[in-house]
């Protein structure tokens, strides 16, 4: 991790002695697109009508079944901790989610119940990598990831993909990184963030051979799976009995703010992660285990939902090149990943006058490629399909 001056700060009411000193794992970068939201919520209280296309969020809400099963169980029951690892029922149903949408079969004891993939990729990285392991991760990609392993002193190994190649990782390109300098793990995001891009299930497989081959940990990030525009994603866990699948509620099935998701991790890999979520979380939130445990029942309205995505989808890739902005079609997701560079090469400064101008908010590109990022932006399509075709029409207007 690159050496960073240490920062002080101090609180206006404490006297001079009292300032505190921040560690260098704290100066990480800022999560861009939480940052254009705060800027956009600001706008929204002036008064200013904004639509939102820059934050990875469902514009739906959860189904109606969770909402019924945590109104059902506020009913006189006692909202207390659980296993840490996760109520044995949500486990279960877990593993039954496996074996019924990838015909796979996992154990209940392979699962960890987390809050959210966030804190999922914290449990794996703290168990798997001691500080100066190096890891690799694709560009652009989602900016937590870099973020955590550098708070974590882990080093982020970063593998360039391009337009070209449809922002694929290939094995030949992590044998090549790993030649160079031992990688400790990997991990890929499939469909990916910020592009929308999937591997093949041939691709996949490939990884994880390679991966198991050369003695890489391999970290496979699911949490878009259920939203593909084509062909289904595979997991991670047809392919190898080692690697570390990440999955979480939030995506597909519209429970971005209960903050629950899952790891699937080989069996040895479960007591150590269940030791760190003890002391970390205690548990994962009971009412939102609740909601989790019935939505996988919830089929027909989560479809209806990702339908409505697709139409998103489709009216953006009609619209968007005749305003500049080109974009690949994305298998999955709900995003595009689109060259700005027909008007200008600065993103940040793009997006800013966009959002005052137009009351369309987008993510800068450089939260996901901080050194190829400042030609690109990122559309979330995850809003209603009124908000798609307002945004387009603004658009017009603005870029003429």
């Amino acid at each position: 991790m690159a050496e960073v001056n240490m920062t002080k700060v101090s609180f206006a009411s404490d006297p001079p002695a009292s300032r505190l000193t921040l560690a260098r794992r704290s100066a990480i970068a800022p999560f861009l697109a939480l940052d254009v939201l705060i800027r956009a919520t600001e706008l929204e209280r002036e008064g200013k009508n904004i639509v939102h296309l820059e934050i990875g969020e469902p514009g739906a809400p959860p189904p109606s079944l969770v909402r019924q099963a945590a109104i059902a169980a506020l009913d006189g029951r006692k909202v207390g901790y659980t296993e840490a690892l996760g109520r044995p029922q949500l486990r279960a149903r877990i593993a039954r989610h496996y074996r019924d949408c990838y015909g796979v079969t996992v154990a209940p004891e392979q699962i960890a119940v987390t809050t959210g993939s966030s804190a999922g990729f914290a449990l794996a990285f703290l168990t798997l990598f001691d500080v100066g392991a190096r890891v690799a991760i694709t560009a652009p990609g989602y900016p937590a990831y870099r973020n955590l392993l550098e708070a974590f002193g882990i080093e982020a190994v970063t593998l360039e993909t391009s337009r070209a190649e449809k922002f694929a990782v290939s094995p030949a390109m992590i044998e090549a990184a790993h030649a160079k300098q031992k990688l400790d793990g990997i991990l890929l995001m499939s469909p990916a963030n910020p592009t929308g891009m999937m591997m093949s299930r041939r691709t996949l497989r490939e990884v994880c051979e390679t991966c198991e081959r050369l003695g890489i940990t391999f970290i496979s990030d699911e949490v878009y799976h259920g939203l593909t525009y084509g062909e289904a994603a595979a997991t991670a866990a047809e392919f190898s009995r080692g690697a570390i699948v990440v999955n979480s509620f939030s995506k597909y099935f519209c429970m971005t703010g209960w903050r629950i998701g899952w790891l699937v991790v080989p069996e040895h890999v479960i007591r150590p992660i269940e030791r760190l979520q003890q002391s970390l979380a205690i548990s994962v939130p009971y009412l939102s285990q609740i909601g989790a445990e019935v939505v996988f029942e919830a089929g027909a309205e989560l479809e209806a939902v990702r339908a409505g995505y697709q139409r998103n989808r489709d009216i953006l890739l009609n619209e968007l090149p005749a305003l500049g902005l080109d974009a690949l079609p994305a298998d999955g997701a709900f995003y595009l990943y689109a060259d700005i560079a027909r008007h200008g090469e600065d993103a940040l400064d793009f997006c800013a006058r966009m959002l005052d101008a137009t009351g369309v908010a987008m993510t800068p590109g450089i939260d996901f490629d901080r050194l190829r990022g400042h030609t690109c932006v990122r559309l979330s399509f995850a809003g209603p399909e009124a908000d798609i075709i307002e945004a387009v029409r603004r658009l017009k207007d603005w870029l003429g």
